[in-house]
């Protein structure tokens, strides 16, 4: 089994770090380049940036952070937000990004996943997937920063993503996101046991012990938080500790 991972994410909008709740509430927080050094030297095995306006207002992400950050930062970054065609993905890789992760574009056109993977390879094609629970007990994705419900189902989209040639499945709860009542074990079980391709965990981290549950109980290879990283909260460090004296295997 592959060690797990622990992924600080920062959400950045107009180039500034910013954080909400159930995606809305957006308060800004700093500047991305700094929290990333940072992570960094807490032993981040990955950072995440996602552009959080981007799709919405059709702009593309911000290639400079991306470039800034790429000097300082030594992990590897997946990089997402109004990246709709391999031009966007092609010029985001130039400008230091490992992975890039593509979620409305993807789901207005499914191609984009395969052309991306046959052209820089699956390894740095990430599908993000936002998702919710409906009344029905089922999961949908949502897109465009949670403003829109495409009433797909969730495990359905995320097989056709493996299929087309997504390397890894970015899930974000937005049930919980920001709730910090824990990750969405329920959704993460079902995706997880959807596809074959690592899935990171996403949405309503709040205490350590959270991380630790969600590597115990699915069989997600990473998780992600933003919050309790930028509010200082807790350390990667010991959140990897805690993990390690549970007798998960962690980087």
């Amino acid at each position: 089994m592959l060690a797990k991972r622990i992924i600080p994410c920062l959400d950045v909008k107009d180039g500034r770090v910013v954080k909400g709740i159930n995606f809305v509430g957006i308060k800004e927080i700093g500047d991305p380049v700094e929290f990333a050094a940072e992570y960094d030297r807490q032993g981040a095995d990955e950072i995440v940036f996602l552009d959080i306006n981007a799709s919405h207002e059709g702009r593309g992400t911000m290639l400079d952070v991306v470039k800034r950050t790429a000097e300082k930062v030594f992990v590897p970054l997946t990089v997402g937000g109004g990246i709709r065609t391999v031009e966007d993905i092609r010029d985001t890789l130039r400008a230091g990004a490992d992975k890039v992760s593509i979620n409305s574009a993807a789901v207005k056109n499914p191609g984009l996943i395969k052309e991306a993977a046959a052209l820089f390879g699956s390894q740095c094609v990430v599908l993000a997937a936002d998702a919710k629970k409906t009344p029905g007990g089922h999961y949908t994705v949502v897109i465009n920063g949670g403003r829109i419900d495409t009433g797909i189902e969730l495990t359905g989209w995320v097989k056709k993503a493996e299929e087309l040639g997504a390397g890894e499945i970015l899930l974000t709860s937005m049930d919980t996101d920001g709730i910090k009542n824990g990750f969405d074990i329920d959704m993460l079980k079902a995706v997880c046991k959807a596809v074959k391709i690592p899935v990171v965990a996403s949405g309503g981290a709040g205490r350590l012990e959270h991380f630790a549950e969600v590597f115990m109980k699915t069989n997600c290879s990473a998780a992600l938080a933003a919050s309790l990283f930028h509010y200082r909260e807790l350390t990667v460090e010991e959140i990897k500790e805690d993990c390690r004296s549970k007798g998960i295997e962690i980087r």
